[in-house]
């Protein structure tokens, strides 16, 4: 039987359901996630067809660059989704997932970027741009 995960925003308004495998949490540090977030996005991804979406309507997107956009609750603003155009998963902030996730960080990105406000010492790698 496929991994099966749920969650949703703060207000309840947009709920999903993933089925499949969900990626080690990335920790992005680069300057949009932390002016969205006001520290930096903690996200997992899961592919496209993988993802059942309720209350769709309730999702805002926000075209953040040329190639992806960010999907927020309309209802209570919570940061849900990242989506580069050209791929077919999407990335899922990991606290918007109920809890058991079973899900760990893995590594973090644009370190360059990161806020001068606080330290990242948890061993993991880090790299100043993406990992990609």
């Amino acid at each position: 039987m496929a991994e099966e995960h749920t969650g949703s925003c703060n207000c309840g308004a947009v709920r999903f359901r993933t089925h499949g495998r969900l990626r080690e949490v990335i920790a992005c540090h680069c300057s949009q996630c932390r002016k969205q977030t006001g520290l930096y996005y903690a996200a997992t991804n899961v592919c496209d067809s993988e993802l059942d979406l309720d209350g769709a309507e309730n999702v805002t997107w926000y075209r953040s660059s040329a190639d992806a956009r960010r999907g927020f609750c309309r209802t209570c603003g919570s940061a849900l989704f990242w989506k580069m155009d050209a791929l077919d998963y999407t990335s899922i902030m990991a606290g918007t997932f109920d809890t058991p996730t079973g899900l760990a960080f893995g590594v973090h990105i644009f370190c360059a970027d990161k806020g001068d406000f606080y330290e990242i010492n948890d061993g993991l790698p880090q790299f100043a741009q993406s990992n990609g």
